[in-house]
């Protein structure tokens, strides 16, 4: 017997379209057009699987999504959206929809969504209802913002992963919104406890410990009272490791013995102590390349990478920087106590060009720059302070006949790329070929937002 679909969507032509696309493709479908006539379907026979709308003439596809999961809780929902809302995303498969596909829908998308969530009903048949989750609260510390296809994906594994209390590697280059991903992932965790970060590139390497683990009254000159560590206090929460690459190999024995044992003492101590906080680490290197190279601990990795989220360069999303430009000034013109500020077409175009080395994180800058100087609430192109000839075209790859005429960081950026280039990415070589030494190297990569070959950014 064929498999069944049940597509519940108020567009007529878009629900006949369907029909008529699986039908060929070997299915049985039938079709509804309201949330009345989704459920009234359902009682006549259990459907396979169900792709919903969000939008219905007599409720929200999400509403509906509760009732469809407590009458049939086997059956996998697939939800479509002309919508572009990460935050509908999250808590459509929070409560329990199987995937979430965007409108105009892409045919080999959605044939892919559908024969996965008939595999997950082959496997789960026999399994007890999921009770849904709650209604998600509004993610602290930041938003995610974007209508691309790489966020809809990084909020997909967003509300896949928050509920499992896995350990999670965030994966991304600098200023892609590591934390803000670590905190929605807290915050759709149900845990109780706090979420706590800390930055292992920020503190020297003497004092990392106590961070991390906390110290007693005398354990070394300088402490002069008891510390309480981060692990304590996440206990019962997240604990947010952040450029956990930077980590000394010293620590990280440590924290290895942390996640295996979920114990740890505090430096001069001898009382053990015990934590459940849920690690989230990030990272802007490769971690593998660091393991090959014995600078990260191979048992430690397999240990933080138990769930993988590689967050999108800003230049790989392009289409969300209008989004992110609207959502960050009216953020930073809460701060500042400034009335809003509006772009010209012009100063948005500019920004779209721009390659945002430091992706969200030099955008927020810019624009503060822009809303401190603003006088008549009216950004235009001359006030964005970003490099002319880079507006419209990468630094790192000036042909020559421009090269002779842009700036000495332009020039030395593109010098920098192509021994980088010529290399294979390998740091050493590059070294000796600029006569620098390597942590030059790594300021060098950092101010420009380099390319090493493979993205292999160690």
């Amino acid at each position: 017997m064929a498999d069944h679909i049940l597509i519940i969507d108020d567009d007529a032509a878009l629900s006949q379209m369907l029909e008529f696309h699986f039908e060929d493709l070997g299915y049985a479908t039938s079709r509804a057009e309201s949330c009345a006539g989704g459920l009234g379907l359902l009682e006549t026979g259990e459907p396979d699987v169900i792709l919903l709308d969000q939008q219905l003439p007599d409720g929200r596809g999400v509403e509906l999504l509760d009732e469809l999961l407590r009458r049939a809780p086997d059956v996998p929902v697939v939800m479509m959206t002309g919508a572009h809302d990460l935050e509908l995303a999250i808590e459509s498969i929070k409560k329990g929809a199987r995937d979430f596909i965007h409108k105009p829908v892409k045919n080999e998308e959605l044939e892919h969504a559908i024969r996965k969530a008939l595999e997950h009903r082959r496997l789960v048949r026999r399994v007890a209802a999921l009770t849904p989750a709650e209604e998600p609260a509004d993610t602290p510390g930041g938003e995610l913002l974007g209508r691309s296809d790489a966020m809809l994906q990084v909020s997909k594994e967003i509300a896949l992963t928050a509920p499992s209390q896995a350990n999670v590697l965030l994966m991304g280059e600098s200023g892609t919104g590591k934390e803000v991903v670590a905190r929605s992932i807290h915050q759709h965790s149900g845990l109780t406890g706090p979420f706590v970060a800390v930055n292992s590139a920020a503190i020297v390497e003497t004092l990392l410990e106590s961070e991390l683990f906390g110290h007693e009254k005398g354990a070394f000159t300088g402490a002069v009272a008891r510390k309480i560590g981060k692990f304590e206090l996440a206990r019962d929460g997240t604990l947010f490791l952040d450029e956990i690459g930077e980590l000394p190999m010293s620590l990280q024995a440590k924290l290895l013995r942390v996640l295996q044992e979920h114990s740890f003492e505090r430096v001069g101590g001898t009382q053990t102590l015990t934590t459940n906080a849920r690690i989230i680490a990030a990272t802007n290197r490769d971690l593998e390349l660091e393991v090959a190279e014995k600078r990260f601990r191979e048992d430690l990795l397999y240990r933080l990478n138990v769930i993988s989220i590689a967050l999108p360069a800003l230049r790989e999303r392009r289409e969300d920087i209008p989004l992110l430009v609207e959502g960050l000034l009216a953020r930073i013109g809460r701060s500042l106590h400034k009335p809003p500020l509006s772009l010209s077409p012009e100063a948005m175009a500019r920004l779209e060009r721009y390659n945002w080395p430091g992706n969200v994180r030099e955008l927020e800058n810019v624009l503060t720059q822009c809303m401190v100087r603003a006088r008549d609430g009216v950004l235009t192109p001359e006030m964005l302070p970003l490099p002319e000839a880079t507006a419209g075209a990468d630094a790192r790859s000036l042909p020559p006949e421009v090269a002779v005429l842009a700036s000495l960081d332009e020039v030395e950026a593109a010098h920098v790329q192509r021994v980088l280039d010529h290399t294979g990415g390998h740091k050493g070589r590059s070294c000796d070929i600029l006569d620098i030494s390597r942590p030059a190297l790594d300021r060098k990569i950092q101010k420009y937002g380099l390319v090493v070959p493979k993205e292999r950014l160690v």
